[in-house]
C-alpha cells in the first residue's frame, strides 16, 4: 500500500472538519424558560436553543436559530407553548435570534449595548418581558392544530382559566459545548428536541402547522414558513 498521501489526505481532512465546526459551531445558546401560576401551584419549563450567525462563504447570509418551541405542561389538560415566533404586525420568524441578546442588553441597562460576540461571557437568568416575549399560545387538544387560541401575556386567565396567570419568562446563556459532540454532561448541553412528542401533528407531511397558526388567529401566517414557529432544524 502507498502511503505516500496519507499525510497530505489527512491534513486536508481536518482541515475541512475544522472549517465545518467553525461554520456551523453556534454563536451562543440560550435557555428559554416559562413560568406559569396555577391553580395547583407553580408550572414551568424550558428549552435550549441554539443561535447559529452566518459563516459561509457566500456574502452575508441570515442567523438562525435551532431548536424547539417550549411546551409547559399545565396539568388537567392545559398547556401553554411559546413559539419560535413574534408579531411585528405581522408574524415574524427572525426575532428568535435576538431575544437573548436583547434582554441581556435590557438588564444590564444604563444604555449598555451586549454584542453578540460578548454572548458566551454572559452570566445568570435575565428576565424577557414587553415585544421580546414570544407568540404564545395553547391547544384545547394538543393533538388537534386547529384547536390552537393565543394567549396574550397579560391575559392569560381569559385563555386558560381562572387562576392562571403567567408568572414570567426568562433567558439564561448556557455555554454552547464541544459542538457538534454537545450530548450532555461535561460535553455542554445539547439543543431540546421536545415539542414533536408533545404536538404529534408536526410530525406530519401536510400543513398542520399553518393550520395551528391560524386557528390561534395570527396575522401573516402565508408569508412564513408555519413550521418554523414550532421547530427548526
Amino acid at each position: 500500500m502507498n502511503f505516500k498521501w496519507l499525510g497530505p489526505v489527512a491534513l486536508l481532512a481536518a482541515i475541512y472538519i475544522g472549517d465545518q465546526i467553525r461554520i456551523n459551531r453556534p454563536g451562543h445558546k440560550y435557555r428559554l424558560t416559562v413560568e406559569v401560576e396555577t391553580p395547583d401551584g407553580r408550572k414551568s419549563a424550558s428549552g435550549v436553543l441554539a443561535v447559529h450567525p452566518y459563516r459561509g462563504y457566500s456574502g452575508i447570509g441570515p442567523t438562525r436559530t435551532v431548536g424547539d418551541a417550549v411546551y409547559v405542561d399545565l396539568g388537567g389538560g392545559k398547556n401553554l407553548v411559546a413559539l419560535l415566533a413574534h408579531i411585528d404586525k405581522k408574524l415574524e420568524l427572525d426575532g428568535i435570534n435576538y431575544v437573548a441578546l436583547r434582554a441581556y442588553t435590557a438588564a444590564a441597562g444604563d444604555g449598555k449595548r451586549v454584542s453578540f460576540n460578548e454572548m458566551n461571557r454572559q452570566t445568570g437568568v435575565v428576565p424577557v418581558t414587553g415585544a421580546l416575549i414570544p407568540v404564545l399560545v395553547t391547544f384545547a387538544d394538543p393533538a388537534n392544530p386547529a384547536t390552537a387560541r393565543n394567549v396574550q401575556p397579560d391575559e392569560a386567565e381569559s385563555a386558560l382559566g381562572k387562576g392562571y396567570r403567567l408568572r414570567g419568562i426568562s433567558a439564561e446563556a448556557v455555554p454552547n459545548g464541544f459542538w457538534p459532540l454537545d450530548f450532555g454532561g461535561v460535553l455542554g448541553e445539547p439543543v431540546t428536541r421536545a415539542i414533536q412528542a408533545k404536538l404529534p401533528w408536526l410530525n406530519g407531511a401536510d400543513n398542520s402547522a399553518a393550520t395551528a397558526l391560524r386557528a390561534a388567529g395570527l396575522p401573516g401566517v402565508e408569508a412564513v414558513e408555519a413550521r418554523e414557529a414550532f421547530t427548526r432544524k
